[in-house]
């Protein structure tokens, strides 16, 4: 009896001591990598934009995807853009004469699995919305241009667009 408890405590004796060391064991295949992440950490700096540069990509984006027909249903009634009322109105100053007519999301039906309809002529439309990502290091910004008119009518734009002279542009298109 007297041997399983001096064995018990011998157990216990080495149990206590490997708990008590807090080092990390570090293998030695580990030690490279280890001491390459601790040199280059990669830059965690969250950047954000300025006042008034979401507007100015959106406009940006949604400008590309108005001159440029990706979609192509010749009856369409609307062009409907997501986004504030103050980005729609300039964009349909910019585009008086536009076909379909450009028009404010909020005048836009929509139902599950259907194209959307506009509000006012209950014809089909398509829905232009642009999704603005992060800035990236170098201060250039990512940024897609989505349209929808429908399951089957559907695609996308990624757009690269940076800074010139405090104006958005788009730099290359993805």
């Amino acid at each position: 009896m007297q041997v399983k408890t001096q064995l018990a405590l011998a157990a216990l004796a080495m149990a206590t001591g490997c708990a008590s060391h807090q080092e990390q064991i570090v293998f030695s295949d580990e030690a490279e990598v280890r001491a390459q992440a601790a040199v280059s950490s990669p830059d965690t700096t969250v950047r954000h934009l300025e006042p008034g540069d979401e507007s100015q990509i959106e406009q940006a984006v949604f400008s590309y995807l108005l001159e440029r027909h990706f979609w192509n249903m010749a009856d369409l009634s609307a062009v409907f853009l997501q986004a504030d009322d103050a980005e729609v109105a300039a964009l349909m100053k910019k585009y008086p004469d536009h076909i379909p007519p450009i028009k404010p999301g909020k005048r836009a039906e929509l139902s599950s699995h259907r194209p959307p309809v506009d509000k006012d002529t209950k014809k089909p439309a398509i829905i232009l919305t642009v999704d603005i990502n992060a800035p990236n290091a170098d201060d250039s910004v990512d940024a897609t241009g989505r349209w929808y008119a429908g399951d089957v009518i559907t695609g996308f734009r990624s757009v690269h667009l940076k800074k010139t002279d405090g104006v958005w542009q788009i730099a290359e298109v993805k």
